[in-house]
């Protein structure tokens, strides 16, 4: 048996001290790591509540001055105060708040598709389709791809698995790959848009800026006091194959300084008065907004936190005046 003599007692001991040294340096390389990492989850997550509570506080503020412009008057909302669009700097401690305020009736509302025709049961709505197939002819979408697109929409909310002309139901989905089904519901945000059949990436980018999901299934109702010239397609969509976005677009441009006064007013223009709209078509032209929106960006330090707030103008009740304006949705993030 081989002895260890004293000098190689003295290596190994100095071998097993340098391992041990070197393990112990790998742990705490690990550990100062993962406290590193801890450090910063912490702080982001420090910096997303702070983010969050001065987003809460855009609202509160957006919410008294859509009070106050309710307030002005009940029956109208126009562009005075150069309020729509218009974007507010909230400075704010080691950061900066942007908030802007815009007009969400002005858009079509795919969940007009569908009328609730009795608690939780949709039925297709036959003049929203039309509609929904002449804004998408009028933004240069070939209308065979525009009429089954919107009869698939309308057939994605509706609560039956009936097709309906040009339309989709779930046999339509259970083949593509991988496989889904229709909601048969109101849709709950606009990307849903993107799974309906024949919906294509182009033309979802072509629509995204004209359609919206409002959380009623009622008829559209635009806003033609705040409605700019170059939305021209959403007035002419209204009554598909006779008004032209010309005559839209020349209402809008003629609209006086305080906004037309009524609907009836609308369809008196120059550009209009040819036109013979039924009542509820006419109706669609409003003169005041229920919904609005609100966007706040807020940066602090690194961070980065975009919120995006519906308002309801009415709080809730039949008609404006009646309640304070109140926050019925909220997203986080960068919408698509």
């Amino acid at each position: 048996m081989t002895r260890l003599t004293h000098g190689d007692e003295r290596g190994a001991a100095l071998l097993s001290v340098l391992l041990l040294v070197a393990v112990m340096a790998v742990i705490a390389a690990t550990a100062l790591d993962r406290l590193t990492l801890a450090t910063r989850i912490a702080g982001s997550a420090s910096t997303v509540d702070q983010g969050r509570a001065f987003a809460f506080a855009a609202e509160e503020i957006a919410l008294r001055r859509v009070a106050d412009l309710v307030g002005r008057d009940r029956t109208r909302l126009t562009l005075a105060g150069g309020w729509l669009g218009r974007e507010f700097v909230l400075p704010l401690p080691g950061g900066e708040g942007r908030a802007r305020l815009t007009d969400a009736s002005n858009c079509f509302n795919l969940n007009s598709l569908a009328a609730e025709t009795a608690p939780g049961r949709l039925s297709q709505r036959v003049g929203a389709i039309r509609q929904f197939t002449e804004l998408m002819t009028l933004l240069g979408i070939d209308r065979g791809q525009a009429m089954a697109i919107a009869g698939a929409s309308a057939d994605w909310i509706d609560s039956d698995s009936v097709e309906g002309p040009l339309g989709a139901e779930d046999s339509a989905y259970r083949t593509t790959s991988p496989a889904y089904l229709p909601a048969n519901r109101k849709m709950a945000d606009v990307s849903e848009l993107r799974a309906v059949r024949g919906v294509t990436p182009k033309i979802y980018d072509r629509l995204r800026p004209w359609v919206c999901v409002l959380p009623f299934a009622e008829p559209v109702r635009l806003n033609v006091n705040t409605l700019a010239p170059e939305q021209a397609p959403l007035v002419a969509m209204l009554m598909p194959g006779e008004i032209g976005t010309a005559d839209a677009r020349a209402a809008l441009a003629q609209r006086p300084a305080g906004g037309y006064g009524s609907s009836v007013r609308f369809w008196q223009t120059r550009a209009l008065e040819r036109f013979d709209p039924p009542d509820d078509v006419a109706e669609q032209a409003a003169v005041t907004s229920r919904w609005l929106a609100l966007r706040t960006n807020v940066v602090l330090g690194d961070g980065f936190l975009t919120t995006h707030s519906l308002i309801d103008a009415n709080g809730g009740a039949p008609v404006a005046g009646s309640a304070p304006p109140v926050i019925v949705r909220r997203s986080w993030g960068e919408s698509d």
